[in-house]
C-alpha cells in the first residue's frame, strides 16, 4: 500500500507540475525561451523568473513552485484536516474564535448545523438577517470562488455591485462545494489602510528542527486593493508588507504582479509602512499555543483576521506559497530551505 500510494504522490506531482507550472496563467511579460528555461530548472514559473529577477539573481538561492508542491505531504497523514475548510474549522473552532459556518453544500446539497438551512429561500432570509455572508469553496485556496454578499437598505449586492435576490440564488445554484460563513469586521488600523476588504495576517508556524518547539517563522500583512475587492490574496494581485516578527511593524508593500514598492496606499494614500499590528505580541503567543494544540502538524500557514477585541482564525492551511514570503529575498539557503531540506521536500 505505501508504494501504491508513493506511486499517486508523484503522479499528482506530475499532473500539477503540467497543469499549475508549464500551462499557469503569467502576470509578467517573460520571453518564451525563458519561461521554458524557468518551467525546467527546478519547476519555476514564469512570474517567478521576473518577480525574482533571475537576469540578475541566482536562482540557487530560491525555492520553486514545485518545492512549494512537494512541500504540501510534510503534515502527512494528517494535511487532510487543514485541506478541508470545514473540518478545519470545527477542530479549531474548539481553541479560538473562527468564522462561523451557517451552511455546507456538497455534492448538490446545502446542509447546516440543527438543519435550519436547507435551501436556497433560507440563505436569502439569513442573510436579511446577518446582512454580510461570505461564501468560499471549502477545497480551494488563493481567494478563488470567494464571494462577499450583502444586504443593505433593501438591496441586494454580490462584492461592489448591486444585484437581484434571483443573481445570489443562481450563484449558489451553479457552484458546489462551498461554505457560507459569517463575516468577521476587522480592526479599525485595517479600516484605515482600505477598508473593502477583510485584510489578513499570513503568519507560518513549524516546528523547529534544531529545537523541536513551536515558532513563529514568518507573517506578512495581506491588504485587498480596489482591483482585487473582496479578496487580500496576493495572487489576485494585493499588497503584501512584511511584519517585523519581533515589533509587529509593518514594511512597506509589494505585489506578486510587478515590482511597484508601496509605502501608502494606491487607492486611500493611507500609510501602510510603520504601522504597528496592535497586541502583536499577544496574538504570537495565541498562535503559538495554538499550533501546539495541532502539536502533530510540523508546518501551519495561518490566515488571521485582526478585530476589535481579539482575533479570528479565518483559514489554517497546510502548505504558504513561497512567493510571498521570497519577495524579500530567496529562502533555499535560509531557514524555511533548511526546513524543506529535513523534512526531505528538497534535497540541495
Amino acid at each position: 500500500m505505501s508504494f501504491i500510494k508513493a506511486i499517486i504522490k508523484k503522479l499528482k506531482l506530475f499532473v500539477l507540475y503540467f497543469v499549475r507550472i508549464v500551462f499557469a496563467k503569467n502576470h509578467f511579460k517573460v520571453p518564451f525561451y525563458k519561461k521554458v528555461k524557468a518551467n525546467l530548472m527546478g519547476g519555476y514559473l514564469a512570474d517567478q523568473y521576473a518577480l525574482y529577477d533571475f537576469d540578475h539573481n541566482d536562482r540557487h538561492e530560491y525555492l520553486s513552485e514545485f518545492d512549494w508542491y512537494k512541500s504540501r505531504y510534510i503534515n502527512e497523514p494528517f494535511d487532510f484536516m487543514l485541506n478541508n475548510k470545514v473540518v478545519c474549522s470545527l477542530v479549531m473552532g474548539q481553541y479560538v474564535r473562527v468564522a462561523k459556518t451557517f451552511a455546507v453544500k456538497n455534492k448538490k446539497h446545502i446542509t447546516s448545523e440543527d438543519d435550519q438551512i436547507t435551501n436556497y429561500e433560507d440563505i436569502i432570509n439569513l442573510l436579511k438577517r446577518e446582512k454580510m455572508l461570505i461564501i468560499k469553496p471549502f477545497g480551494k485556496g488563493k481567494g478563488i470562488g470567494v464571494y462577499l454578499f450583502k444586504y443593505e437598505g433593501g438591496k441586494f449586492y454580490i462584492g461592489v455591485d448591486e444585484c437581484s435576490e434571483r443573481d445570489i440564488i443562481e450563484l449558489l445554484k451553479k457552484r458546489d462545494n462551498w461554505m457560507l460563513t459569517e463575516y468577521i469586521h476587522q480592526h479599525q488600523y485595517l479600516n484605515d489602510i482600505f477598508d473593502k476588504t477583510a485584510n489578513t495576517i499570513r503568519l507560518i508556524t513549524l516546528r523547529d528542527p534544531k529545537t523541536q518547539k513551536i515558532k513563529v517563522f514568518f507573517a506578512v500583512q495581506r491588504i485587498g486593493t480596489s482591483k482585487t475587492v473582496p479578496v487580500d490574496n496576493g495572487s489576485e494581485g494585493a499588497l503584501i508588507s512584511k511584519i517585523d516578527i519581533e515589533t509587529g511593524e509593518l514594511s512597506e508593500a509589494k505585489t506578486l504582479h510587478n515590482h511597484n514598492v508601496y509605502e501608502i496606499h494606491p487607492d486611500t494614500n493611507a500609510p501602510i509602512k510603520g504601522v504597528v499590528v496592535p497586541n502583536w505580541e499577544r496574538i504570537k503567543k495565541e498562535i503559538v499555543d495554538l499550533a501546539n494544540k495541532v502539536s502533530f502538524m510540523n508546518f501551519v500557514a495561518w490566515d488571521i483576521l485582526v478585530t476589535d477585541d481579539s482575533m479570528c482564525i479565518i483559514e489554517a492551511n497546510t502548505s504558504s506559497g513561497v512567493n510571498i514570503i521570497q519577495l524579500w529575498g530567496g529562502q533555499r539557503h535560509g531557514e524555511l530551505g533548511d526546513f524543506y531540506r529535513y523534512h526531505k521536500v528538497i534535497k540541495k
